[in-house]
């Protein structure tokens, strides 16, 4: 008879909703929750379960720090056959295997494809999906699965305008477009009648039993109501009723079509207060007549002197007049920066001498009333836009945006028949 070792698995059978994906066995699952929902310790018991039935498991988060309370889960659980040594433990490259086999369990970031390359898993976990790359799943991920057929896991929170801003995605609604479309084929495979493939699990934080009901009901007063549904009610917002623009706005004037023989053409520069927090936001923008059209968001996390180069090379690129910076937030700083690079740029200065709210309402106006176009999609720029709330801090593409807009000085005068059909 051989050894016999103890494996201590979290009581997650007290948590309904996490044993609930912990067990399911379905090839592709999406998990939404919110904050301190039992997330990764529900994955941790999943990947633990699926290690114990020989299978190889790769657990992929966009941060180290992300991937600690996996890893931390993890050896724990296997704390007694890693001491005896019937397991191996590599815990620089956070490995744990079963010596001669490929049964292992690994913890990586990923936040990219290329990141996320040089493995192959029999079980996939990506958590905290919304900020990642969705090419890490679909240029790397599901190819890892070929050797065995393996499963992918999903596992997201619907991420705020903050937690947006240090997203790899290229589309910040990637998550919750791969949620719905999962929960459709569910729905259909179960009126059919078939096993579904895929499986969709929702719940807010306040399941999980083990967090103190008093801090909950506390946390509410610390955050927007926006952000309480989405981090903590784990629900996919789209857009925030009060916001002054609306997706379907958006949409109505969206034109395609390259817009040409502009009157003028700025670049508009809200910067970030630091080179690795939020995005300075950089927004380049055309007249033509009445009518203004936004061309392009070159929005960048940085140091000043990798925005300001950002904003020099879209105001060669669009040929534009000059580039717009609000004096009062480090207008003098930008321009500093930027003349030092290119001497020949034009920047001006603008004062804010309103608040942000009142200096974007008639920019918004102009939106509703078909005088403002994006040529294209803008999927972060429109994620602020839709989200934003008067009153919460606002993200530096809207401001940028606003600048720009009100640079151009949009009367609004015009038909707007006539740039529907040149549209």
């Amino acid at each position: 008879m051989g050894n016999v070792y103890t494996v201590r698995l979290p009581d997650y059978r007290k948590h309904i909703e996490q044993c609930k994906f912990v067990e399911c066995t379905a090839k592709r699952i999406v998990i939404r929750a919110g904050r301190r929902g039992g997330k990764t310790i529900g994955a941790s018991v999943r990947g633990s379960r699926s290690f114990l039935n020989e299978r190889r498991v790769l657990y992929a988060a966009p941060t180290s720090d992300q991937t600690d309370r996996f890893w931390t889960t993890i050896t724990k659980i296997f704390e007694e056959p890693i001491d005896r040594k019937f397991l191996y433990k590599n815990e620089s490259e956070r490995i744990l295997e079963v010596p001669g086999t490929e049964t292992r369990i690994k913890a990586k970031t990923a936040w990219n494809p290329d990141t996320l390359r040089g493995d192959y898993a029999d079980d996939l976990i990506l958590d905290e999906w919304q900020l990642q790359d969705e090419d890490a799943w679909t240029y790397v991920g599901a190819p890892m699965l070929l050797d065995n057929n393996g499963n992918a896991t999903f596992i997201y929170t619907p991420p705020s305008l903050h937690s947006r801003s240090v997203s790899k995605a290229k589309d910040p609604q990637h998550a919750a477009k791969l949620y719905m479309k999962a929960k459709q084929e569910e729905e259909l495979a179960i009126k059919e009648g078939r096993v579904p493939r895929w499986r969709t699990f929702h719940f807010s934080s306040d399941k999980n039993p083990f967090l103190s009901k008093e801090a909950l009901q506390d946390i509410t007063k610390d955050m927007t109501n926006l952000a309480h549904r989405m981090e903590i009610l784990a629900e996919d917002v789209n857009e925030a009723a009060g916001a002054l623009w609306t997706r379907k706005t958006l949409e109505d004037n969206r034109i395609t079509r390259l817009i040409t023989d502009l009157d003028r053409v700025v670049v508009a520069v809200d910067p970030s207060a630091t080179s690795d927090g939020d995005e300075a936001g950089i927004i380049g923008a055309g007249k033509t007549g009445d009518h203004g059209y936004i061309l392009a968001d070159a929005s960048v996390q940085g140091s000043p002197l990798t925005w300001a180069q950002a904003a020099i090379d879209l105001y060669h690129s669009l040929k534009a007049d000059c580039i717009v910076a609000e004096s009062n937030q480090g207008g003098e700083m930008i321009s500093t920066i930027i003349c030092g690079l290119d001497k020949h740029i034009k920047v001006s200065l603008v004062h804010a001498s309103r608040g942000k709210q009142t200096r974007a309402e008639p920019v918004a106006a102009k939106y509703e009333q078909g005088f403002v176009h994006h040529v294209g999609n803008f999927p972060a720029l429109e994620d602020e836009m839709c989200l934003w709330l008067p009153g919460d801090k606002s993200p530096n593409r809207m401001d940028a945006l606003v600048w720009a807009c009100t640079e151009l000085r949009l009367e609004g005068k015009g038909s707007i028949d006539w740039v529907r059909a040149i549209g």
